[in-house]
């Protein structure tokens, strides 16, 4: 999606007859249907007009194509200024410039991580260089018109505001600005930014090749379990951007700084599809590299399995220990035996350990207690279970205890459901977790569809399975009779739908075994991880009457250990069982409804929830 799209001229022309600002407010309401925030409109103000000073040069082509705001694929985050055209030789170029209003910064020694003021404190963001060569590399990485038409991208920064101090252009971020050129304050600067842009576009192209780029089919991300044999090599699979980068940065800090006379606890706020995994992985890499004892720590096994199974022929299956673990194999370690224990999906935590649960004191506890630096991933909107005890209070709770200093952060950058945030927002809206401004979903964005029977949707699905990334799940409704009768049907809807779980030969792999499309899985063999495309069958424990969304945990299959101990509850507090069932079910779906990256197809067993959601979907019916 671009917010404006125009030639050299044409935005100059704009420029000349309106308040620019104005106009591309006119066109992002029209192009995105939202609201813009004062700060935004006049950072527009001040930047585009350096801009159209910059592009007053007739050596520059009339007919260069110019785009404003071009959403980069897979994320929630947008390119400030595109121009492209042709170089000498004919070749298309893009160019991509990240526009900033900053006057001052400070730096770190965080790798591309500076300080500068943002909303009226001094905060750690990345360095300009930084972002735009990341959002370079997303397009790269994505776009499949940058290979199949062969664009070059070229990034760079422009901060008009900023005289330059030795500080934004040190040595220290020379290995950014070497790949993104930064340009500063003054007319000399000035001069070097148009040198930049007549080297790359000295041909324009009447918009070609900015509408190739818009129109690119976009490949499906790397899964981070295909990715991880290139990590453990050092190859750099995932670029990390904006407010990854730094948070990553500072975790590294803190593992590298802590000590047994100062541990340090990170807590890593995010929602789905944020790039929790994708931190905690490369940081586990990295601090690997470093030669500090670190692991991988999940409750989930689903996530370990996948991720190991992908290490075969990289490491020894013998060494895979010494990279992941279960959260309940700290009970009987020494104090402070790690430098760092970096825990995924820290919500899944659970209090006591073993088969039992009757083992050890607290896993939350337990985990801190062993590592200098302990770094939780979190999503407190993840806990899908009664023994879920993961929150942010009980994390800070026990690093006080052990005297160590806390460090909070939130990942906002959104990768899944194509980058999305309207997405999540309306999941939370219409599940009635939260109230949300997303009432009615935009399909634009993100492909979601509500089937009429179960059969079609699964049909739909196994269609999308390209590579084997679309999958089919539910929420456990239906007991698990094939597990000792392999030939029995587990998941029986109507005459024509009869579908086994998850096989127990598969059990953690389910999600990448060969034939598993044929099957569907459960909150327990997809949490932490991803697909293209699911498809989700919602069972009778959630069903939507005159409008609201009501959950049943007597809808449940007995044997579902999700909400073990809630008929005990309700008779001790009736209230609160009600409350937590109600939360973990609406959980659930929510979870399994954010597995995909592409698209989300949904079947209701209950014919009025299936027209609610359909009627909470903009021009939409049933399928």
């Amino acid at each position: 999606m671009i917010v404006y799209a125009a030639t050299k001229q044409q935005f100059l022309k704009d420029s000349d007859n309106d308040d620019i600002e104005e106009v591309i407010l006119r066109h992002f309401k029209e192009a995105t249907g939202k609201k813009v925030g004062a700060s935004e409109i006049k950072s527009w103000q001040g930047s585009l007009t350096y801009m159209a000073k910059v592009l007053r040069d007739d050596g520059l082509p009339c007919d260069a194509g110019l785009a404003i705001e071009l959403h980069i694929p897979q994320s929630s985050k947008r390119i400030d200024f595109l121009l492209t055209g042709r170089d000498e030789f004919q070749a298309k170029n893009a160019v991509l410039i990240e526009l900033k209003q900053w006057s001052k910064a400070t730096a770190t020694t965080k790798d591309a991580v500076v300080k500068t003021a943002l909303g009226g404190s001094q905060v750690e963001t990345v360095h300009p260089s930084y972002q735009v060569w990341s959002y370079a590399a997303l397009l790269q990485g994505f776009n499949e018109a940058v290979y199949d038409k062969s664009i070059k991208v070229r990034p760079c920064a422009y901060l008009h505001n900023y005289v330059s101090d030795g500080v934004i252009n040190s040595s220290h971020y020379e290995p950014y600005t070497n790949k993104a050129p930064l340009f500063l304050k003054g007319p000399a600067e000035l001069e070097k930014l148009r040198s930049f842009l007549k080297k790359h576009i000295v041909h324009g192209d009447n918009k070609e090749v900015l509408y190739e780029l818009s129109n690119g089919k976009i490949r499906p991300s790397k899964a981070l379990s295909e990715a991880l044999n290139g990590l453990m090599k050092g190859k750099p699979e995932f670029i990390l951007i904006d407010d990854q980068k730094a948070i990553f940065e500072s975790a590294l800090a803190a593992a590298s700084q802590a000590t047994i006379e100062g541990p340090k606890v990170l807590i890593i706020e995010g929602g789905p599809g944020t790039g929790k995994t994708v931190l905690a992985i490369n940081l586990l890499v990295r601090l690997t590299a470093l030669s500090l004892l670190s692991k991988y720590v999940s409750k989930n096994a689903a996530p370990r399995k996948v991720y190991e199974s992908k290490l075969i022929g990289t490491v020894k299956r013998t060494h895979f220990s010494n990279f992941f673990s279960g959260s309940g194999a700290f009970i009987d370690t020494e104090p402070n035996t790690y430098d760092a224990l970096i825990i995924d999906e820290a919500h899944r935590l659970n209090e006591k350990s073993g088969l039992y649960g009757n083992l050890g004191e607290n896993q939350i506890k337990e985990l801190i207690d062993s590592s200098k630096c302990s770094i939780f991933f979190i999503d407190e909107d993840q806990r899908v279970t009664l023994s879920d005890i993961g929150s942010k209070q009980a994390i800070r709770s026990f690093a006080k205890a052990k005297g160590a200093t806390v460090e909070e952060y939130v990942l906002s950058s959104q990768f899944r459901c194509s980058g999305s945030d309207g997405y999540i927002a309306w999941l939370d809206d219409v599940l009635e977790i939260r109230p949300t401004a997303h009432p009615a979903l935009d399909t634009s964005d993100y492909e979601f569809k509500v089937f009429d029977s179960p059969q079609a949707m699964h049909a739909a699905i196994e269609q999308k399975n390209h590579g084997n990334k679309a999958r089919v799940v539910a929420g456990y409704c239906w007991p698990w009779l094939s597990k000792k009768d392999s030939k029995a049907s587990d998941i029986v809807i109507g005459d024509n739908y009869a579908r086994q779980w998850n096989l127990d030969q598969d059990g953690s792999l389910w999600i990448i075994a060969e034939n598993s499309i044929e099957q569907v899985g459960c909150i327990h063999t997809c949490q932490g991880l991803e697909v293209d495309y699911i498809g989700v069958i919602i069972g009778p424990d959630l069903v939507v009457r005159k409008g609201q969304v009501v959950t049943s945990p007597h809808d449940r299959d007995k044997h579902d250990k999700s909400i073990r101990g809630w008929k005990k509850l309700m008779k001790e507090q009736p209230a609160l069982a009600q409350q937590e069932t109600d939360l973990i079910i609406k959980n659930t779906y929510r979870t399994l409804m954010t597995r995909g990256m592409k698209g989300c197809f949904l079947y209701c067993t209950d014919p009025e929830t299936a027209r609610y959601f359909a009627s909470r979907v903009v021009g939409y019916g049933h399928r």
